[in-house]
C-alpha cells in the first residue's frame, strides 16, 4: 500500500470523490470528521474501492477547535484540506462562515508542516478569483476585490483564507518547508456517492427533480464535475510541477443555469420547471430571503475563465456537460426513491 494521506471533511461531497480516487490508486486514507458517527455512512460510500480494512481509518477534528489536528497530520506524506463550511444562503453574523475557513486552514497548515508533510492540497473555489466581476475573463492570477460591496460572505470567507494560505506559505522559513497546490473548483455537479443530499448543488439538484424550484434565475456560471475536481486533487498532491501554482477546476465558458435545467427536463425528469425567475424579483426577495440575498452575487453575471494551465499540467480533457448533469439526475434520483421506498416501510 502506497503513503498515507489526510482528507479534512471527508463526510462532504468532493472530499469523499477525492478518497475515491486516493483508494483506487493505492494510498491509505485518513479521513477527518467533525462527528465520528458518519464513519459508517462514509465506509459506506466507498467500500467497492476499499482493497483491506486499514486503507480507509478515520480521527476526528474541528476547524474552530486545536485538539487532534497535530495527531492526525502525523505519518501523513499528504494532506488534502477539503473541509470549509458552504451555504448559498447569507449568514447573520459573517463570521459564521469566516472564522471556520481562516482559523480551519491555518490549522492544517501549520500541523501538516510541524509533521513534515511534503505537500498540502487546499481546497479554494473560483469564487476567490472573480466574485466582483460582472463579465470577462479571470484566470488564476486573479482575485476577488474584499473591498466589493457584491460579493457575499461565502466568496468573502474563501478569499480570505486562501490569501492566509499563500501568505503561510511564502513567509516559511528554515529547513523542511512545506509544498502547496490549490484548487479552484468552479460551480461543482456531477453524482452523488452516499445519501447526504444537503450539500448546495446536490439540494439544488433535489428541488429540480421535485419540482419545488418554481423557476431558474439568471445565473451563468463555469462548471465542472466532481469527478475532474477530485482528479485535480490526486495531479496537485503529486505533480512536480504543481508546488506553488493555483489551479482554476473548472470549464472555460460560463453555462447558463437554465441549460442544466433543460438536459434535467430531456433526460426524462418531468417536474423539472423550465420558466424563468426575473433578476428584479431576486433583487426584491433579497430583503426578505437569505437565500435571495446569497443569490444576488451570482446572477447576472457572465464570466469566463483562462483554465490553460490546468489543461496544460494536467493533460485535463473535461467530463462533457451533458453526461455530468445526466449522471447527476440519475444519482439523485436513485437515492431520493431509496429514501422514499424506506419510509413508507
Amino acid at each position: 500500500m502506497r503513503e498515507t494521506v489526510l482528507i479534512t471533511g471527508i463526510s462532504g461531497w468532493i472530499a469523499q470523490f477525492c478518497a475515491l480516487e486516493l483508494l483506487k490508486n493505492g494510498y491509505k486514507v485518513k479521513g477527518s470528521l467533525r462527528d465520528l458517527e458518519r464513519r459508517e455512512e462514509v465506509t459506506k460510500a466507498l467500500k467497492d474501492y476499499i482493497k483491506d480494512k486499514d486503507q480507509l481509518i478515520f480521527c476526528q477534528l474541528d476547524l474552530l477547535k486545536d485538539q487532534g489536528w497535530d495527531e492526525a497530520c502525523k505519518g501523513c506524506k499528504y494532506v488534502l484540506h477539503v473541509a470549509s463550511p458552504f451555504t448559498v444562503e447569507e449568514p447573520k453574523n459573517e463570521d459564521e462562515l469566516i472564522l471556520p475557513a481562516k482559523e480551519g486552514t491555518l490549522r492544517a497548515l501549520e500541523s501538516a508542516k510541524k509533521a513534515g508533510v511534503k505537500r498540502i492540497i487546499i481546497t479554494s473555489s473560483i469564487a476567490a478569483m472573480y466574485a466582483h466581476m460582472k463579465n470577462g475573463v479571470f484566470s488564476e492570477k486573479s482575485w476577488t476585490d474584499l473591498n466589493s460591496t457584491s460579493i457575499s460572505t461565502y466568496q468573502k470567507s474563501k478569499t480570505i483564507a486562501e490569501q492566509l494560505a499563500w501568505d503561510f506559505y511564502r513567509n516559511q522559513k528554515g529547513p523542511g518547508k512545506i509544498e502547496m497546490s490549490v484548487i479552484n473548483p468552479g460551480a461543482v455537479l456531477g453524482p452523488a456517492l452516499s445519501p447526504d443530499l444537503d450539500g448546495a448543488s446536490l439540494s439544488m439538484c433535489v428541488k429540480m427533480l421535485e419540482g419545488k424550484m418554481p423557476g431558474i434565475p439568471n445565473i451563468n456560471l463555469t462548471m465542472v464535475d466532481v469527478r475532474d475536481v477530485a482528479k485535480h486533487h490526486l495531479q496537485a498532491m503529486t505533480n512536480p510541477f504543481a508546488d506553488g501554482k493555483r489551479f482554476i477546476s473548472a470549464q472555460s465558458k460560463a453555462v447558463p443555469f437554465s441549460k442544466v435545467a433543460k438536459i434535467l427536463k430531456n433526460s426524462g425528469h418531468k417536474k423539472v420547471i423550465l420558466r424563468k425567475v426575473p433578476s428584479y424579483l431576486i433583487n426584491i426577495l433579497s430583503f426578505f430571503s437569505k437565500e435571495a440575498r446569497g443569490l444576488k452575487s451570482v446572477i447576472d453575471k457572465h464570466v469566463d475563465c483562462d483554465n490553460s494551465q490546468t489543461v496544460e499540467i494536467f493533460k485535463w480533457k473535461p467530463i462533457k456537460l451533458e453526461k455530468t448533469v445526466i449522471e447527476m439526475g440519475e444519482s439523485v434520483q436513485s437515492f431520493l426513491r431509496k429514501k422514499n421506498n424506506s419510509n413508507s416501510k
